[in-house]
């Protein structure tokens, strides 16, 4: 069987990618499978060729500063595949990366699937074009986007997301609470400023300041932080000490879905995390910051609304602050109403639990079917 190749740029591709080896790898078992991926995907056998880290890049410029070393891992790595040909090449979300990728790996002749759907129902919509020439199938996550693709003539498949599967239809907050030694009876709102280094960068002092207004309104609220890993604690935790804010915000390593499952209200940055917090019938309010030359520009092309949790409902069920609207003191006072207004608590608890039953997939199975159908020229 000819090798399987696939590329993840960060920890939710990897995420994604671990799940669909996981329903690969037993229909493949002696089959190699590598490029570049994460933790998740080398827990199923694949070998990653570079630190995914080094993909895990966000932002117009800030891509553009490490241009040239990620442009060079993706040539050698196109080249080593036109050299291999693999059975399939399987680019994991990273459209930045992965499409140009795919359109030269497809133009050689090696079929390729894109795992999640690049937002062109957000912004560069001109993209589908450049997306037909480069996939010989999408696999996306949510059912509005198989018309988008349909209509362009692109082969689909909607796998549905791996992360609604693994949340519970009613979270145990109780349970959660004590498993991070938090007081039952206290509000607790969980800040989530993003994985990404720059996200934290950028996100990181409004977020702070927002917990800062909330507290000193209320300082019995309890704010917790789930790190992605050591180097976000790191650099979060530098940011907390330069504002006097680390006795306030406690760090935890991991467990986000914890972290989520315990809170009252999250404080979020737009992304897959948005979708988690819905699964968990959590109320949130959604920030994000750019550098200031990114935003000038995303400024021009995205349309709102942008959270996930929008878009699944087709209108704005939580708040979304970007770049100078995202203010500590809009931050704070979004979060204050999403912790006391009892009735809008409910309505999103409904709303949500619709989602989630709607958005339930084997997901693991149907990715895995739909790259052994591209693979044996079916797909």
């Amino acid at each position: 069987m000819k090798p399987v190749a696939m590329v993840a740029g960060e920890i939710s591709g990897d995420i994604l990618g671990g799940h669909l080896l996981s329903a690969l790898r037993p229909r493949l078992p002696d089959t190699l499978m590598h490029g570049i991926g994460g933790p998740n995907m080398a827990r199923q056998g694949f070998i990653s060729h570079w630190p995914m880290e080094k993909l895990s890049v966000n932002g117009f410029f800030e891509v553009f500063a490490h241009f040239f070393e990620i442009k060079a891992i993706r040539d050698s790595l196109r080249d080593r595949l036109i050299k291999e040909r693999p059975g399939v090449f399987v680019g994991i979300d990273a459209p930045e990366f992965n499409l140009g990728l795919e359109a030269q790996l497809r133009k050689a002749g090696i079929p390729t699937v894109h795992v999640v759907g690049p937002s062109v129902w957000a912004w560069r919509k001109g993209r589908i074009k450049t997306i037909a020439k480069a996939v010989s199938r999408m696999l996306v996550l949510f059912p509005f986007e198989v018309e988008i693709y349909e209509r362009a003539g692109i082969p689909v498949t909607y796998i549905g997301h791996p992360l609604v599967r693994n949340i519970p239809m009613e979270p145990d907050t109780a349970g959660a609470r004590a498993a991070l030694g938090l007081s039952p009876d206290k509000p607790v709102v969980a800040v989530m400023p993003g994985s990404r280094m720059s996200e934290l960068k950028y996100n990181g002092a409004a977020f702070i300041g927002a917990a800062r207004l909330l507290s000193e309104r209320d300082s019995s609220i309890q704010f917790i932080a789930p790190m992605a890993g050591e180097r976000q604690r790191q650099q979060f935790a530098a940011q907390l000490a330069e504002a006097g804010m680390e006795e306030t915000i406690r760090l935890i390593e991991g467990q986000s879905h914890r972290a989520i499952e315990a809170a009252d209200a999250v404080l979020a940055a737009s992304g897959t995390a948005t979708l988690e917090i819905a699964m968990f019938k959590k109320p949130m309010v959604i920030g994000y910051r750019f550098m200031r030359a990114t935003w000038e520009i995303a400024k021009r092309v995205v349309t709102p609304p942008v959270g996930l949790p929008n878009i699944l409902a087709g209108e704005m069920v939580v708040p979304e602050f970007y770049q100078d609207d995202a203010t500590p003191q809009a931050l704070a006072d979004a979060i204050w109403k999403q912790l006391h207004d009892a009735a809008l608590r409910e309505s999103l608890h409904e709303r949500f639990t619709l989602m989630h039953e709607s958005l339930s997939r084997d997901t693991a199975a149907l990715s895995a079917q739909a790259v052994l159908d591209v693979m044996n020229s079916k797909g």
